[in-house]
């Protein structure tokens, strides 16, 4: 096996024991997942594990790390291309797209575009996202893993900012930073992570 491909492999078993186990969040759009696998994911992949014909939450609560994590390397890695971006985000980007899936990739081309790179924000890595992403990381080759992770950092404030129902998953019932918020900040260099009083002022309007 190919480093990338352990690399790759070890990032699905991590993306795997942060999600957690089963949970039904009515608040969640992905609705019913286990281990980062959605229900909405299990059917368009056609992943009846109980036989019944099926895929309904028996067949979400069947689902094991293993299948989880291979779903991940196949499915949110190389079907999408993610393997084809510069080495310096592919971790946080498949991190992303497991979590929100395209909006990944169109976070990574907005980001691109701010960097002055002609390319299309279609949620799609084709060839015209795949030599922006290579001459911008070429450009700023210490720079770009972190202006991403700000991106995704941002795209989950924007999410709170709209839908109140989303900012459990930024900001904990204590007030500190929640979960997508610390997920974002995993792949950011810690100089550029939000201080508790910069956290604070940025979700102060929610009140």
């Amino acid at each position: 096996m190919a480093p990338v491909e352990q690399t790759v492999a070890q990032i699905a078993k991590e993306i795997v024991a942060r999600e957690g186990g089963f949970v039904n969040d009515p608040d969640d759009p992905g609705g019913a997942t286990k281990y980062g696998v959605t229900i909405h994911t299990m059917r368009r992949l056609g992943l009846d594990l109980t036989g019944d014909g099926v895929v309904s939450v028996a067949d979400v609560r069947a689902m094991t790390r293993a299948r989880a994590e291979q779903i991940f390397v196949d499915h949110y890695f190389h079907r999408p291309r993610i393997d084809a971006l510069p080495v310096s985000i592919q971790a946080s980007v498949f991190d992303m797209y497991v979590n929100a899936g395209s909006n990944a990739v169109r976070i990574l081309q907005q980001l691109l575009r701010q960097m002055g790179q002609q390319v299309s924000v279609d949620g799609v890595i084709g060839p015209q996202t795949i030599r922006a992403a290579k001459i911008a990381q070429a450009q700023a080759p210490q720079h770009l893993a972190d202006a991403y992770g700000i991106a995704r950092r941002n795209y989950y404030f924007r999410l709170a900012d709209h839908r109140a129902a989303s900012r459990k998953y930024v900001i904990t019932r204590a007030g500190g930073k929640g979960g997508w918020i610390r997920r974002a900040e995993d792949f950011i260099a810690p100089r550029y992570h939000l201080s508790p009083a910069e956290f604070q002022e940025r979700v102060a309007s929610w009140g």
